[in-house]
């Protein structure tokens, strides 16, 4: 369940290297976790010989695994440091949340769709990596139990802004997430200037799976 070969860490290489020279990704800490994170294992064995092309792939739950260079620009996006505390909105298969561990953050996550909240425990308990807090709810609602948090990172899209969300942020804080349309979002990151005042940064246009509120067995 958890091969790694020389071959698929040869071609984690490959995909840093991708990041590095083709998307822009310059965060030593981004690229060194990417490397550290075996992608295949998050897949279907089907998809194993393109885990590391720069594709999205079908998983549980009519839900996909982010292409690589999504992942990784919004960990960077994100300015992770060790010891923060960091809210995952969307667990998914797990992939993002192992890149976030790898990167040293404390890292709390949720997840609305019951299967893949049941695949990303197994699966991340398998490979020795360990969130802070693994949660089966509603995205919408945040943790507001472990806030307030220094980061929050949204992997799904949201056709609005979810301003509970930015109740547990901390002041100096930043959230990234995409907004918009189910067809199209544009990514964003919020920074939390003063508990009244909000940075927005806007860095283009993506494709996310929508961000859905209450939980589905």
């Amino acid at each position: 369940m958890t091969h790694d070969s020389f071959v698929h860490k040869g071609k984690r290489k490959n995909l840093v290297e991708y990041l590095r020279y083709r998307i822009g990704v310059s965060d030593e800490n981004v690229l060194s976790a990417m490397n550290e994170v075996p992608r295949h294992l998050f897949i279907e064995s089907i998809f194993e010989d393109f885990a590391y092309e720069d594709r999205a792939f079908p998983i549980l739950a009519h839900q996909t695994i982010s292409h690589p260079s999504t992942v990784a620009e919004q960990s960077e996006l994100l300015q992770l440091k060790a010891g923060e505390k960091v809210l995952e909105i969307g667990t998914g298969c797990g992939y993002q949340t192992a890149v976030l561990i790898a990167m040293k953050g404390l890292v709390y996550t949720v997840e609305r769709q019951k299967d893949l909240f049941d695949f990303s425990k197994k699966k991340l308990r398998e490979m020795h990596l360990y969130p802070k807090f693994q949660s089966f709810g509603d995205g919408f609602a945040g943790l507001p139990t472990f806030a307030p948090f220094d980061k929050i990172i949204v992997t799904c899209g949201a056709s609005v802004l979810p301003t509970e969300l930015l109740k547990q942020l901390k002041v100096g804080g930043k959230m990234v997430i995409p907004l918009g349309p189910t067809d199209e979002q544009v990514l964003y990151r919020f920074t939390k200037i003063s508990p009244t005042e909000i940075e927005k940064e806007e860095f283009g246009a993506y494709k996310f799976v929508p961000m859905l509120g209450k939980t589905n067995q």
